[in-house]
C-alpha cells in the first residue's frame, strides 16, 4: 500500500517550524547515509536536508555519510560499511533498486532500519518516502505536449540509466505521450543528472540542425535554457524541475515559456524523520509514502504570479526552491543552507 501526500511545499521565504524542543542530551541514534551522485544540486540539497533534520530533531548523535559518485557495486560496499559501523538506521538514495537489494536485506537482518528516499527499492523490508516520480513526468510532459498544440517533435532529456526514478519518470512521460499520437520524440538522451553533460548534449543536438518544438528535462533545466540563449537558438517550451535557477529564468528570460514541476530535495530530511519515527516505535501504516508534485507554469497570469511568489535568488541555482516538506521537516532555512549535521 502507498500513502499519498499533497505537495504543499514550504518555500525559502516562508517561516518554518523550529525543532520540537528535544535537548541534545536526549540524542541517541547514529544514522548512516548512502548517496551515489555528487555535483548535482538536487542531491546536494538532499544531503543538506538530511544534515539539517538530524540536527533539528535533537535525536541524532552522529551521521555516517557515504556521498560519492559510484554505481550499484560501489553502493553495496558503502551500505555494508555502514552495517559494519553498527548504525541504527540507513537513509539511502539507490543507484539501482534491485542491484543493492542484498545489502539492504543484510541491514534489516542486522536490526537496522532502512529508508529509501527519492526512489523505490525492491527489498520489501525497506521503507520508502519519495516524490511521486511517475506523476512528476506525466504532469510536465502533458503540459508540454498541450503547449506545442498536441503535435510536433520534442527532445526527451532523461536522468540516469538504471535509476528507478528515471524508470518511473519514463512511465509517466510515455503515459502522456500515448495521449498525444502526433507528438514524436526526435531525440532521447540520458543526462546522468549532470549539468555540464546535459548542456553539451543539447548543444550537440542543436548543431545537427534537426528541428524541435519543445524540451522535457528530468531536472537539468537552467543549463538547457542557457544553451538555447547562448547558441541563439529560437526558444521553445521547456519543462524542468523547481530548481531556483530555472524558476528565476521562467520569471526573467524574455520569450521563454516553460513549466517547473516540484521535486523537493528536502525529501532527504523527510527520510530522517521517517527513520526516527520507526526507531521510536512509530511505524507508518504503509511501507511507501509518496509526495505529490505541483506544476508551476508561466503561460498564464496565475502561473506567473505563482512563480514570482516562489522564486528565491538567494538559493543555489541548482537547488529546488521547495526546501522543506510540511509535517516531515522541522529545520529552518538557515539550517539547511548551513548544511551542518550533529557535531559539525
Amino acid at each position: 500500500m502507498k500513502k499519498y501526500l499533497a505537495m504543499i511545499p514550504l518555500l525559502a521565504g516562508a517561516a518554518f517550524l523550529a525543532s520540537a524542543g528535544v535537548s541534545s542530551a536526549e540524542a541517541k541514534y547514529t544514522i548512516g547515509v548512502s548517496n551515489t551522485v555528487q555535483g548535482n544540486g538536487w542531491r546536494e540539497e538532499m544531503i543538506c536536508a538530511i544534515k539539517a533534520q538530524a540536527l533539528a530533531s535533537g535525536e541524532v548523535t552522529k551521521l555516517n555519510i557515504a556521498h560519492r559518485n559510484t554505481d550499484a557495486a560501489g553502493q553495496l560496499e558503502d551500505i555494508r560499511n555502514l552495517i559494519s559501523a553498527k548504525v541504527n538506521a540507513i537513509v539511502v538514495n539507490p543507484a539501482d533498486p534491485a542491484g543493492i537489494k542484498s545489502a539492504l536485506e543484510e541491514a534489516t537482518k542486522a536490526g537496522i532500519v532502512v529508508v529509501a528516499v527519492d526512489q523505490a527499492v525492491t527489498e520489501p523490508s525497506a521503507y520508502i518516502i519519495s516524490n511521486n516520480q511517475e506523476q512528476y513526468a506525466y504532469l510536465g510532459a502533458k503540459w508540454l505536449f498541450q503547449q506545442i498544440g498536441g503535435k510536433g517533435d520534442v527532445v526527451y532529456m532523461r536522468g540516469a540509466a538504471g535509476a528507478s526514478a528515471d524508470s518511473d519518470r519514463d512511465k509517466g512521460f510515455k503515459k502522456a505521450l500515448a495521449e498525444f499520437p502526433d507528438v514524436k520524440v526526435v531525440h532521447e538522451v540520458f543526462t546522468g543528472w549532470q549539468q555540464d553533460q546535459g548542456k553539451q548534449q543539447i548543444l550537440d543536438f542543436i548543431a545537427t540542425g534537426s528541428p524541435f518544438n519543445g524540451i522535457w528535462t528530468s531536472g537539468i533545466d537552467n543549463v538547457i535554457v542557457d544553451a538555447l540563449v547562448e547558441s541563439q537558438t529560437p526558444l521553445v517550451p521547456v519543462v524542468g524541475a523547481d530548481n531556483a535557477g530555472f524558476v528565476g529564468q521562467l520569471n526573467s528570460v524574455e520569450g521563454l515559456v516553460g513549466a517547473a514541476v516540484t521535486n523537493p530535495g528536502s525529501i532527504g530530511g523527510a527520510g530522517v524523520t521517517l527513520a526516527l519515527q520507526i526507531l521510536n516505535g512509530k511505524k507508518p501504516a504503509e511501507q511507501t509514502v509518496l509526495v505529490e508534485p505541483q506544476l508551476w507554469e508561466n503561460a498564464t497570469e496565475e502561473g506567473k504570479a505563482k512563480l514570482k511568489g516562489v522564486a528565491d535568488p538567494s538559493l543555489s541555482p541548482e537547488w529546488p526552491v521547495s526546501i522543506s516538506i510540511p509535517e516531515w521537516t522541522t529545520y529552518t532555512k538557515e539550517q539547511i543552507i548551513a548544511c551542518k549535521g550533529p557535531g559539525e
